[in-house]
């Protein structure tokens, strides 16, 4: 997700505003869906995405749906390439042929039978998708804009060999990536669609896992985004993981999940995510790991500001807290002036903002302001107040005005001031319930009083030795 301010309080899924939906959509909602997801049109246009699909989300009955998706995406400017697995249909073409599948751990054993029934059952499942994209179209894309999908042998594998004592025999993992064919293809505006097969220089074939090959393509062409498809779904992990509400797991925080097997995710979950690491590691930007359930989550997971998912980043500002800047000035300016129509807060002009835009803090979400306070000082009186706060409304009970409260105490210690103080008319509960206590007008600081309204009796709320 690119950092972007969005201009819709309530982001909704561009799928939502096909034509042979838009009718059943009220105007707002209509509306609002082509705003919030304009910005990430914007930014994903020319950018380059790997999507991982496992082959048990290839064989599912809805899997057009996901495939129609792509070719949104792909439609909308947005450079792709896919790398499907093929696990159950390699287990039912052994079946078919009367072997049982072999496994070391989470590693296929892959001996010469089970190779024929690797190749077979890839090369059916490979032409199955190239005729489904290149059919697959929403209903934004035109006869004459079908996705061209193109492939080639630009995996080179080299053996796993043996690993705990087990032979793997034809399991092999990537040496090395056709980068160069690879990026002129997405760059012909080709969908590019590899297989779980790699080739070795003396003409062997080996069976890979489509993890590892997404991420040598997504580090090689230093893509924008790796996202994988999982069987699982990892928007519910948000909250067993720590993630938080924004979905985001620090690189710190994702190491862990790898091996700790103990905890409700499969190999094949944590293969995922260790494939993730190593491709953010390597510099791509983000790593998506999202589920099948619900509508379009691939669109909302990129077209939304909350997606559908987890991200793994880098990025420790997805969601932060820190000083305003003269840029955020507009952002504080839309945030607030609900509250100032409703007469909670005093009219600021925009002029004034940007005077005063030093005392402010804001919480950002992926660039979007969410939540504003301003800390002004008074010295002299060792005392500051605690200002102008407010949360967006998309983001309410969620204790962001407590993380403000909280920095602003940190502030108040670091200047050696004694005390916060606060002005409200409508939300005294709050602060009260987070330590503050009654005062009146003659306990402000005394440039405070020659600027106090008596006809608009703000509550005073006093915070000592913060």
């Amino acid at each position: 997700m690119a950092t972007l301010r969005a201009v819709t309080d309530h982001p909704v899924p561009l799928r939502a505003v096909a034509p042979q939906d838009a009718a059943s959509l009220d105007a707002e909602t209509f509306v609002a869906a082509l705003r919030g997801a304009a910005p990430y049109v914007h930014a994903h246009h020319g950018r380059t995405v790997v999507i991982v699909i496992p082959g048990e989300v290839c064989a599912r009955d809805d899997i057009d749906r996901l495939l129609g998706d792509i070719a949104l995406l792909h439609s909308l400017g947005v450079r792709l390439v896919l790398v499907h697995g093929a696990r159950p249909q390699i287990d039912r073409e052994l079946a078919i042929r009367g072997q049982a599948p072999a496994y070391s751990g989470d590693l296929r054993i892959t001996d010469e039978a089970a190779m024929e029934a690797v190749k077979a059952a890839v090369g059916v499942l490979r032409m199955d998708l190239e005729a489904r994209l290149s059919a697959s179209r929403s209903v934004t894309v035109k006869e004459e804009s079908q996705p061209r999908v193109v492939g080639g042998s630009w995996v080179t594998a080299k053996p796993v060999g043996v690993r705990g004592g087990v032979d793997l025999q034809l399991t092999g993992e990537v040496r090395r990536v056709d980068i160069t064919q690879i990026r002129r293809a997405v760059e012909q505006d080709q969908i590019v669609l590899l297989s779980p097969i790699g080739y070795s220089p003396t003409g062997e074939t080996f069976n890979l896992r489509n993890a590892d090959i997404a991420e040598s393509v997504a580090i090689g062409l230093g893509a924008d985004k790796l996202i994988f498809v999982m069987e699982s779904e990892p928007g519910r992990w948000r909250a067993a993981l720590g993630s938080g509400d924004a979905g985001q797991l620090s690189l710190a925080s994702a190491e862990p999940l790898v091996s700790q097997s103990d905890r409700e995710l499969s190999a094949e979950d944590r293969n995922c995510i260790r494939a993730g690491i190593a491709a953010v590691t390597g510099g791509v930007g983000r790593v998506h790991l999202i589920g099948t359930q619900g509508h379009s989550p691939l669109l909302r997971e990129l077209y939304t500001r909350d997606g559908s998912g987890l991200m793994i980043s880098d990025d420790d500002d997805y969601e932060s807290i820190r000083p305003a800047r003269v840029d955020d000035a507009r952002a504080i300016a839309e945030l607030i002036a609900p509250l100032e129509a409703a007469g909670i807060l005093r009219p600021r002009s925009r002029e004034q903002l940007e005077l005063d835009i030093d005392t402010f803090s804001v919480i950002t979400r992926d660039g979007m302001v969410i939540a504003c306070n301003a800390f002004i000082d008074y010295p002299d009186d060792h005392a500051a107040e605690f200002a102008c706060v407010v949360v967006h409304p998309a983001y309410r009970r969620r204790d962001l005005a407590a993380h403000l409260l909280r920095r602003a105490r940190t502030t108040a210690r670091a200047r050696g001031y004694r005390r916060l103080f606060a002005l409200t008319t409508a939300t005294p509960h709050w602060f009260l319930e987070h330590g503050f206590r009654p005062g009146t007008p003659a306990d402000l600081p005394a440039e405070k009083r020659r600027t106090y309204d008596p006809t608009r009796a703000s509550l005073v709320l006093l915070l000592d030795r913060p």
